[in-house]
């Protein structure tokens, strides 16, 4: 440990959990959370443009070039997420979410300029490192600044507003790859320039968002802490008109420090909580796993097996990132009320069946393309709030100087290993043009999601309406009183 030194009592969690829903909190929704559309946005514009960026009147990249871009964005993702995950948890939420948020900005913008293959590459793996870093800030700065009673559905909406993003570029970019309204090496330009505009628009309103209070008064500025909670307190009144708030009951002893090592980060992790950490890594990998072995080789199951033009297959993203987002938006509500493991539970368990009756029915031939895209939604619908749990997961159950570093290093493990071997199988089986080779991925799949509720109902966490103080001690804690 890296101490301050010095040990104070306060009361700022409670504070901050007993506060009324207010116009404040959705300012920390928008002004945090809509960064998830524009990596929905992000991911399916790339995957749309894929075809058009081999055009010989654009880039003229091979398939293995635009691929390898994909690669390089997961690759960035991957290491922004560790890099800024561990300087967030010690330079602080606000700064972090500030930087990455620009080198997003920078990377994409630059990436519409791309005129050949490597620095495609580049410009991918840059937007991949900001994005990366987005999950680590965001999430963390999240859950410390929203109540304790609405950080489930809070978490899941806002992680579900991914597929949101998706549905949006989906469409968009069947307009800007209209060859009749923008020449083919205009329109996929635009599309990475519309994703630069969001951007800004969320510069703007995230700039009002404060650092979290947690994290001010475990790091030795309490004074400044204090007074930003009391402003808060006052918007608070201001915004719902009521002239006092309740009063706040649990404080909390802490020894202020300047940081945590990495060292006493791995130990808290793996010595303290083996549990929880083995929880977190089931939940991210598997869903990892399933989501990017059907989103990489969705289209090709439409053109493969049922025949649709690949100028139109990417259409059928709208109604899957639609379902996927309400799924995430309409369930989150339960996580805070049935409570977590049994939600977290449920959700992976009804995921599993949803894909094992995909699978069969399609290979039995039951299933029309009309079928299989109701099927497929529906069964993502409930896939949609686990995968978003899995986040929930891990950046509740361990102590706030390890947060940030928690979610980068689960998000990073998991989309390397459950990221990247998805579309490998799913991909290799697809080459056979068989049926029930596909068939056995759906299998793979389903058996994958079985074991993580198996996991969530053993060893899930029951943070529902819970203090984050409460879930997991800081580190710096020394004691709690109740009043």
């Amino acid at each position: 440990m890296e101490a301050g030194g010095q040990t104070i009592q306060t009361r700022i969690p409670a504070r901050m959990d007993r506060l009324p829903w207010a116009k404040w909190h959705w300012l920390v929704v928008f002004g945090l959370g809509t960064v998830w559309i524009l990596d929905g946005l992000e991911v399916t514009i790339v995957g749309a443009i894929a075809s058009r960026l081999q055009d010989k009147d654009t880039l003229a990249l091979t398939a293995f070039q635009v691929a390898f871009g994909g690669t390089c964005y997961i690759i960035g993702a991957a290491i922004g997420a560790i890099g800024f995950g561990y300087l967030t948890d010690r330079l602080g939420r606000k700064r972090l979410f500030l930087a990455t948020l620009a080198v997003y900005l920078i990377a994409t913008v630059a990436t519409a300029f791309t005129w050949n293959a490597a620095s495609f590459w580049v410009f991918r793996a840059l937007t991949g490192l900001g994005i990366g870093g987005e999950y680590a800030a965001i999430n963390s700065a999240i859950d410390e600044l929203i109540p304790a009673r609405a950080r489930g559905w809070v978490d899941l909406a806002i992680n579900g507003s991914y597929w949101l993003g998706a549905a949006v570029g989906a469409a968009v970019s069947l307009l800007l790859l209209d060859k009749t309204l923008f020449s083919p090496d205009l329109g996929w330009r635009l599309a990475f320039g519309l994703g630069a505009v969001m951007c800004l628009g969320i510069m703007f309103v995230r700039r009002n968002v404060p650092e979290s209070p947690r994290w001010l008064a475990i790091h030795g500025h309490e004074d400044r802490a204090e007074r930003l909670v009391g402003e808060i307190e006052e918007q608070v009144k201001r915004d719902t008109g009521k002239r006092e708030l309740p009063e706040p009951r649990d404080a909390i002893e802490i020894e202020q420090r300047e940081a945590t090592n990495i060292f006493e980060i791995g130990r808290t992790l793996f010595a303290r909580y083996p549990r929880r950490s083995a929880l977190g890594f089931t939940l991210m990998a598997t869903q990892a796993f399933i989501y990017n072995a059907v989103i990489f080789t969705f289209t090709i199951v439409l053109t493969t097996f049922f025949k649709v033009s690949d100028s139109v297959a990417p259409v059928y993203l709208i109604p899957f990132g639609i379902a996927n987002f309400l799924g995430a938006l309409l369930l989150g509500r339960l996580f805070d009320t049935v409570g977590r493991r049994p939600m977290i539970a449920a959700t992976y368990f009804i995921s599993a069946v949803g894909l094992f009756l995909l699978g069969l029915l399609f290979n039995n031939g039951v299933l029309g393309l009309g079928g299989f895209i109701v099927v497929l939604c529906a069964t993502f619908f409930f896939a949609s709030a686990a995968a978003s749990a899995g986040y929930l997961t891990v950046s509740e159950v361990f102590p706030l100087e390890t947060r940030a570093m928690a979610i980068a290093l689960f998000y990073a493990v998991s989309t390397g290993i459950g990221g990247a071997t998805g579309p490998i199988i799913f991909g290799s089986l697809l080459g056979t043009g068989d049926k029930g080779s596909l068939f056995i991925g759906y299998i793979v799949a389903s058996a994958l999601m079985l074991i993580a509720a198996f996991v969530a109902a053993l060893w899930g966490v029951d943070a529902e309406q819970e203090s984050l103080e409460d879930i997991a001690e800081p580190l710096s804690a020394t004691r709690t009183q109740t009043a």
